[in-house]
């Protein structure tokens, strides 16, 4: 018996995920993942997973990932913010007035190179100051953040209204613009450059983190483990941007291109896009928010209020502060996501960010975020929120009806959530 246990291919399966130290939960959502697309490719008989498409379902996917980081940090507080989407509609109101209205009021006329970075300054400013009131009403005045951001939902969206009297405005800055995805890209050799990078940078993090273990005598993988991580690391990053590469220019966009610099496009001549810049954005804010959760004062602070609040309050931390903070930081999120969801429409638009709050906090949730509090990371909630745009956009593809897109969504959330409660109830996490 003990021969056959050995020579159990599950268990040599098992000791290897043991070794390289795998989350188990981040392989679920992984699998989840993998099964999803290959379902939708078949059924749109390969159109799924073509590059043009994985072009656009990162693009879209950028602002709803962009909030769900900051959602994490609410969540794991135990509080919960029903208004991002109306918040989100708010902000991107402020900027495109600001762009099209009060700028060239003041002589700074369309193209202008300020116009851009101010817009994106007014946009930031309105979401901490937004936040921070909502973190004041439940920090300070104790009204449940359910309620407070209830309120906010009603009370942003249709101050949004207000703010452009119910018109569409546009278009924005062109600069602007090439925060929304397919107007501003790295290119093909700037990509691989970024790749190239990227892929340095993970195998120096993984070995810095096995020199970390040995400093403090802590139990660390074998070598091998750690190349294999490595390795896993560099065929992901190098594969996303070969596949991003491989998305061409169209033809005819080329052409306008080379007509207005007043020269003739060569023969067979092609461009590929490249990694968009709001990756870039949701990258550097996924790389900003897991240093805040893992390597700063505050980020210790969220996590320990989030396990234990009384605990956390009779240890010295200003709780009421923290949820101040943490409703600053989903506000300024929430103005960033406006940045890339305004840029890819070219325009603001009364619904834009319509039913994101649903979206972002089933991203949130999917990812590996306790409702209960205490426990979230910043890359699973990407993960979510790259499942459930998987989700939508193949269900789009395959010509299912927008009321049934809605109903597998809400009950995609609803199965996430029991099987994060079976999860924990196993494993022994509270």
């Amino acid at each position: 018996m003990a021969e056959a246990r050995a020579s159990d291919p599950s268990t040599g399966r098992k000791n290897i995920f043991r070794t390289l130290e795998f989350d188990t939960r981040l392989l679920g959502m992984v699998g989840a993942f993998v099964v999803v697309c290959l379902v939708f490719n078949i059924l749109t008989d390969g159109r799924f997973l073509t590059p043009r498409n994985i072009f656009n379902l990162t693009i879209q996917t950028v602002s709803v990932a962009i909030m769900a980081t900051g959602m994490v940090f609410v969540i794991v507080t135990r509080h919960i913010d029903l208004s991002v989407g109306s918040l989100l509609a708010t902000c991107s109101a402020m900027m495109a007035i600001t762009q099209t209205q009060f700028l060239p009021g003041l002589g700074l006329d369309y193209g202008n190179p300020l116009i851009a970075p101010l817009a994106i300054v007014v946009g930031l400013l309105t979401g901490a100051v937004i936040g921070g009131l909502h973190g004041w009403l439940v920090g300070y005045l104790t009204i449940p953040a359910f309620i407070v951001t209830l309120g906010g939902l009603l009370v942003w969206r249709n101050v949004a209204w207000y703010l452009t009297s119910g018109q569409t405005i546009g278009p924005l800055d062109d600069t602007f613009q090439t925060l929304g995805g397919i107007g501003g890209t790295l290119g093909v050799t700037g990509s691989w450059v970024l790749g190239i990078l990227a892929v340095l940078v993970a195998c120096l993090a993984i070995w810095q983190a096995r020199r970390a273990r040995i400093a403090h005598e802590f139990p660390v993988k074998p070598v091998w483990a750690e190349f294999v991580l490595m390795a896993i690391s560099t065929a992901l990053i190098l594969g996303f941007v070969a596949t991003l590469n491989a998305y061409e220019v169209p033809t005819r966009v080329l052409q306008r291109s080379f007509e207005a610099r007043g020269e003739t496009m060569p023969e067979g001549y092609t461009q590929g896009y490249g990694v968009p810049f709001s990756v870039l954005l949701l990258i550097a804010v996924a790389v900003v928010m897991t240093l805040v959760a893992r390597r700063t004062r505050l980020g210790r602070y969220i996590f320990a209020t989030g396990g234990n609040p009384d605990a956390a309050e009779l240890s010295g931390i200003n709780t009421r502060l923290l949820t101040v903070k943490v409703f600053v930081i989903m506000g300024v999120l929430c103005a960033l996501a406006g940045v890339v969801a305004s840029a890819r429409l070219s325009f603001h638009s009364n619904d834009i960010g319509t039913l994101d709050e649903l979206r972002v906090i089933a991203a949130a949730v999917i990812g590996g975020t306790a409702l209960a509090g205490g426990m979230g990371t910043i890359y699973g909630a990407i993960l979510g929120a790259l499942i459930m745009q998987s989700l939508q956009s193949g269900m789009a593809m395959v010509g299912v009806d927008a009321p049934f897109q809605n109903i597998v969504v809400g009950t995609v959330l609803v199965v996430a959530v029991l099987v994060d409660i079976i999860y924990r109830k196993r494993t022994g996490d509270s």
